[in-house]
């Protein structure tokens, strides 16, 4: 049997998804006239509090749809330096935007609302002008950590004083919720942007939906039209997002206590110097005796799949794939690769 943790992307669609999936009612989307395709953008919408969304085919597209709404050409995006958006979408910043990007320190990849105040460019010629702050929650290269409300919601404060653009990356944003325990509702208040990821920890296929004001979604499609991006009886997608965000959101706690669960055998090995805090479903450990290409070949031997995460750095990743059976089976071979 094989474990595979490499990502919580590699999950595939339950038998409830796939029947939600076939019944769906369809229709040509770029005109507008995909029902499943408009429910699940109601859905998602209302669940935040915003006033429209736009389904797109994934996370990487709606974030860089964003970046181009809100940035551009002499125009600056303040990020953490391990940003999706910056490390992991193709230069997508500077290809779709043209924008130049400033990239902060942080811990676990989260950043405070003093770094993003003193990172704002002057009114000067010769900086670029900051016009957007993104974050990313759940953050992926600081092992699942979590903004809480308050936190962003000071991160606003700054945006609002400087007349600032405010994106969210949410990427894990369910995971983020399941942590903390905060409305999805509230956190719609505080970001003119949200892109929701439903292929990682809710088990969908493919798709995330970027949501927004009117104004801002319907200029969106717009840029998704000419990234590419407009599909046409794409409702069978659609429905799976439905189905997963009726079914598959409450689960969430599972994958962070198995996370919890993968951490603390991690921890008890002699070669792993460091575990990340894991709050929600990413583990992430630093070898130190052993190469990361050793410790993935060890690990393929029994059947477990990982990737290296930076310099001696492996991730793990839990999701509705891994069942506690697998769990304990996966802990005892952990064990037997010491």
């Amino acid at each position: 049997m094989i474990i595979d943790l490499r990502s919580d992307t590699v999950t595939k669609p339950t038998k409830g998804m796939l029947e939600a999936m076939w019944s769906a009612e369809v229709g040509d989307d770029v005109l507008g006239e995909d029902p499943t395709v408009r429910l699940l953008e109601r859905k998602l919408s209302d669940m935040f509090g915003m006033d429209d969304a736009m389904f797109c085919p994934s996370g990487t597209m709606s974030n860089q749809i964003a970046i181009k709404l809100h940035a551009g050409q002499h125009k600056e995006v303040i990020c953490h330096k391990d940003s999706h958006i910056y490390l992991y979408e193709g230069g997508g910043i500077m290809a779709n935007a043209m924008a130049s990007v400033r990239l902060l320190e942080g811990d676990y990849g989260k950043l405070s609302a003093g770094e993003v105040e003193a990172a704002v460019q002057p009114d000067d010629v010769h900086a670029p002008m900051t016009t957007l702050v993104s974050l990313e929650n759940t953050m992926n290269k600081g092992g699942g950590s979590v903004y809480t409300l308050e936190e962003v919601k000071a991160i606003q404060q700054v945006c609002q004083k400087h007349q600032l653009k405010f994106h969210l990356d949410g990427a894990r944003i369910f995971n983020a919720l399941a942590a903390t325990g905060e409305k999805a509702k509230d956190w719609g208040n505080v970001f003119d942007t949200i892109s929701v990821c439903l292929s990682k920890g809710l088990g969908c296929p493919v798709g995330s939906v970027l949501i927004g004001d009117k104004a801002t979604i319907h200029q969106a499609r717009r840029i998704r039209k000419s990234m590419g991006g407009g599909m046409r009886q794409i409702g069978f997608m659609a429905a799976a997002g439905i189905y997963a965000l009726e079914h598959h959101v409450d689960r969430l706690v599972d994958d962070h206590r198995r996370a919890k669960a993968v951490a603390d055998v991690l921890s008890t090995h002699s070669y792993v110097v460091e575990v990340f805090p894991v709050p929600t479903n990413i583990v992430i450990v630093r070898l130190e005796g052993i190469s990361t290409q050793e410790m993935l070949a060890k690990l393929d031997q029994k059947g477990i799949k990982a990737v290296q995460f930076g310099k001696n750095m492996l991730r793990f990743v839990t999701h509705l794939g891994l069942t506690d059976d697998q769990l304990e089976m996966m802990k005892e071979k952990l064990n037997e690769c010491r």
